[in-house]
């Protein structure tokens, strides 16, 4: 990870965010870039707590690999995340959209795109907490007190997050929409969202904001649509197909929902069982391209469940479903640097592993890659890392070793450190 990120000059654009120093005097307790160094190298190696941003300073095998020297314990690492502000946290945002940037760049296209279009999904996701103290923390719409955290994926990478108590799932679309619009605006793009951005006004966002296709579930206010629907000839519906006793077909139907200006058009698919007497109907809006059928619309939005597993990768592999601070600013300061430990994990998958391995979760790349053993020896005045890979990963490790990491010849007395695979 750290050579990963050195890579990216990320540490040093880290120390480089406004605001994210709050000390008085620089030169006393430890830097930003080190804690929050701290805080990814946690998450990147299986902890979840600030508990375990301590237990780091445990590992002295780890700290002398990375170069860090004595880590701040949870109490300095809480009270730094709670001295961020707006800026600072914002500017982090900023950072992390930058690396993602940067890896797209360099990726292969074939893994961070699906039949040549760039995948983009908004999310909002509810982050459930306990107690009233939490900052932020409103009732949600299922009664539960809660946390909202709008996020923005492009490829495999969430860009930004933003985490409050937002009082509608869709409140920070258009902005994070406009704010990244240059990561999909020079080729094919494709957009997903699930129904809570089927208000007009979050339609109008979807259709400003610059996508090739794009398709949104549309399931609160069907009315007038079933009413359409209801009275479209037989003609008009297509695709007619049999499947496990139930028969479903497709059609176009043009609608103007309150907030938009202009007709809106919709898939309508329409299915019941054999039997029944009463038609079911589904709708998704989405652009207005004649190039493709409804049936070609419904097929491409249930995609949207890869997308949807992602997300899942962030709360469960990472366990952000519970925010460690009750500061709103300590915990929107945790998520931006969860979410840049993310994406410095997807970055290495998608850039430098086999493509065997590039469905593997965030889980399985912290399990078989990162928590290995190692020993540290002194050998000659000179320290060595020695650690424990299995067989079938010797090629990638030689290959990977020889990318990122600064060697040396052996006799050369250079600060650099060298390194040797042994067949062992």
């Amino acid at each position: 990870m750290d050579s990963l990120c050195r890579s990216f000059s990320l540490w040093e654009k880290l120390a480089a965010v406004p605001g994210i120093d709050p000390r008085k005097r620089k030169g006393a307790g430890h830097d930003p870039e080190a804690l929050a160094a701290q805080v990814i190298f946690t998450l990147t190696s299986g902890g979840t707590t600030l508990a375990d941003t301590e237990r780091l300073g445990e590992d002295p095998v780890l700290l002398e690999a990375v170069g860090l020297g004595k880590t701040a314990d949870q109490t300095t690492v809480a009270e730094w995340l709670r001295a961020q502000t707006d800026e600072s946290i914002r500017h982090l945002a900023m950072l992390n959209a930058d690396f993602v940037k940067a890896v797209l760049s360099k990726a292969n296209p074939a893994r961070i795109r699906h039949a040549g279009e760039l995948v983009v999904f908004f999310d909002d996701t509810e982050i459930e907490v306990y107690g009233k103290k939490i900052e932020g923390a409103r009732i949600n719409y299922n009664g539960d007190l809660a946390l909202s955290w709008q996020t923005l994926w492009v490829g495999p990478f969430l860009v930004d997050g933003i985490l409050e108590g937002a009082g509608h799932v869709a409140q920070r679309q258009g902005e994070l929409l406009a704010e990244h619009a240059g990561l999909w605006e020079t080729g094919k793009s494709y957009f997903y969202a699930d129904s809570g951005s089927s208000a007009g006004k979050s339609l109008s966002e979807i259709r400003e904001g610059g996508f090739t296709r794009w398709s949104v579930s549309y399931n609160k206010w069907t009315g007038p649509l079933e009413r359409l629907a209801g009275e479209l000839p037989e003609e008009r519906w297509e695709g007619a197909v049999e499947r496990n006793g139930t028969t479903e077909s497709y059609s176009w139907i043009m609608h103007l929902p309150e907030g938009l200006d202009v007709a809106q058009t919709f898939a309508t698919c329409r299915w019941k069982k054999t039997g029944e007497m009463f038609w079911r109907y589904a709708f998704v809006a989405c652009e207005a391209d004649g190039a493709r059928s409804p049936g070609a619309v419904f097929e491409r939005h249930r995609l949207k469940g890869a997308s949807e597993q992602s997300f899942s990768q962030v709360l469960s592999d990472l366990d952000l479903h519970h925010p460690p601070c009750l500061s709103l600013k300590a915990n929107q300061a945790f998520y931006a640097l969860a979410t840049l430990a993310f994406n410095i994990l997807t970055a290495l998958k998608v850039l430098e592993l086999p493509d065997d391995t590039q469905e593997w979760r965030i889980r399985t790349i912290i399990r078989y890659l990162l928590t290995i053993p190692a020993t540290l020896v002194s050998h000659a005045n000179r320290q060595a890392l020695k650690i424990c890979i299995p067989a079938g990963w010797l090629r990638w490790w030689r290959l990977f070793i020889q990318k990122f990491i600064p060697s040396r010849k052996r006799g050369e007395t250079t600060d650099e450190k060298y390194w040797a695979v042994q067949n062992e």
